[in-house]
């Protein structure tokens, strides 16, 4: 009964479009109630799920992403890609994948990546590529998911604090995924030009403007070779290297750029505030939903079953991938995590799977989720960002269902790149030095 009220209740609310973070919260507090159990453990919990050093990280990862965006380094990738492969069939939707991979290696926000680079490249795919309104709103969507791979990554953040598991390794472990997923989309962007015969709208940059928006674009290159060298150099830890971000964008946004003023600062805490605040509170709730999972017995009776159904780690990954792929189209990635990562990874363990191929192949999962309608939160970034565009002939052709239909071809060649990575681990571990 308790399973039931637990599940149930959480479901029903999602489905009134209660938040999740209250969704998550509420449904562990009425299966208390009903069991007749302390409410004590409610703050404990909570508190208990966010007050973690590790997990520090996190405001500071928002917070250095908000300040590189702020200092228009967004602008600056897109010009040096454009220079790079503008000048291509769909050069332009290439630069946005392109680009999508660059800035989610600064914030580690699929959202943050669409709001970003989606005022720019959107207008451009569609008045420049010849690319529809719908495509060009979905494509960048999906691009922007990979910033949860591409490490600094919060999810990966996220799965380390569940698991403990070094930050390091899985910062490692994104680059390659990441990378297949960004090829796969420029794919789907070639067959698209074939389809609808667009053909290239720049002339080849010279060497020399190659050189110069490189140049100007280098400080931002330069961050996430910080991060991940200093993590895996030893040098500090990853909440450290957060820290450590925050400072370096306040470097480059003000004195190298010269974009981020002092009277911005109010703005960009405030935002990162916010922003924290949301994952935050969407932690603490997951950890008191995972705290009832456990003791009432779900979690252990889940566990039970995944290992009776699967029978081997083939079958197992199938149906953790199954499982994610479902759960991305009504959660977020990081309430996913503390729902089923406690439960699946013990599993995992015991059938001997490498802990950090299953966390890469867990956060490529959710990564997919964030443009899976009905709750593909991109899409909607994406939809809000068309919606600003004074410009933007065919906006009226931007909605979730036009998207919806738009987005699918990308979503199947996601999908391919996680059956590759969940079956090859080779991906997920060939740049971790053990």
């Amino acid at each position: 009964m308790i399973n039931l009220l637990l599940f149930g209740s959480f479901f029903v609310m999602l489905l009134l479009n209660i938040p999740i973070a209250v969704s998550l919260g509420m449904s562990a507090i009425f299966a208390l109630l009903y069991s007749g159990s302390p409410l004590t453990v409610v703050p404990t919990n909570v508190y208990g799920g966010m007050a973690k050093f590790l997990l520090l990280a996190i405001p500071f990862f928002v917070l250095s992403g908000n300040i590189m965006a702020k200092a228009g380094i967004s602008s600056r990738l897109v010009a040096f890609a454009d220079d790079c492969v503008g000048h291509r069939r769909g050069g332009i939707a290439i630069v946005a994948v392109i680009v999508a991979c660059f800035f989610g290696a600064i914030s580690g926000s699929g959202p943050a990546t669409v709001a970003a680079l989606g005022i720019i490249l959107i207008p451009a795919m569609i008045n420049r590529g010849g690319f529809s309104a719908p495509f060009a709103s979905s494509l960048m969507a999906s691009a922007s998911s990979i910033a949860i791979v591409i490490p600094p990554s919060i999810a990966f953040v996220v799965y380390a604090s569940i698991t403990g598991v070094s930050v390091g390794d899985m910062f490692m472990g994104g680059w390659l995924p990441g990378i297949m997923m960004g090829l796969a989309l420029v794919i789907i962007v070639m067959i698209e030009c074939r389809k609808k015969g667009i053909q290239a709208s720049k002339a080849k940059s010279s060497w020399g403007q190659r050189w110069k928006s490189f140049c100007s674009a280098f400080w931002g290159f330069l961050m996430p070779v910080i991060i991940i060298g200093g993590i895996y150099g030893g040098i500090f830890t990853p909440t450290e290297a957060a820290a450590v971000s925050v400072v370096y964008g306040l470097i480059v946004g003000v004195f190298i750029y010269r974009e981020v003023k002092m009277k911005d600062m109010i703005e960009i805490l405030v935002d990162s505030g916010k922003t924290t605040g949301g994952i935050m509170l969407i932690i603490g709730a997951a950890t008191l939903f995972s705290y009832v999972c456990t003791v009432f017995g779900i979690a252990q009776a889940a566990q039970a079953l995944l290992l009776e159904i699967a029978g081997n780690k083939y079958v197992f990954l199938l149906i953790v991938n199954v499982i994610f792929l479902i759960a991305g189209c009504f959660v977020d990635a990081n309430s996913a995590m503390y729902i089923f990562i406690p439960i699946m990874f013990p599993v995992a363990q015991q059938l001997g799977i490498d802990p950090i191929h299953f966390g890469v192949l867990s956060t490529v999962n959710l990564a997919i989720g964030q443009v899976t309608p009905p709750v593909g939160v991109n899409l909607f970034v994406a939809i809000g960002v068309c919606d600003k565009l004074k410009d933007l002939r065919d906006k009226t052709k931007v909605t979730i269902v036009s998207m919806s239909k738009a987005v699918w071809p990308q979503i199947v060649a996601c999908v391919i790149t996680l059956m590759i990575v969940t079956y090859v681990p080779w991906f997920s571990t060939v740049l971790l030095f053990r």
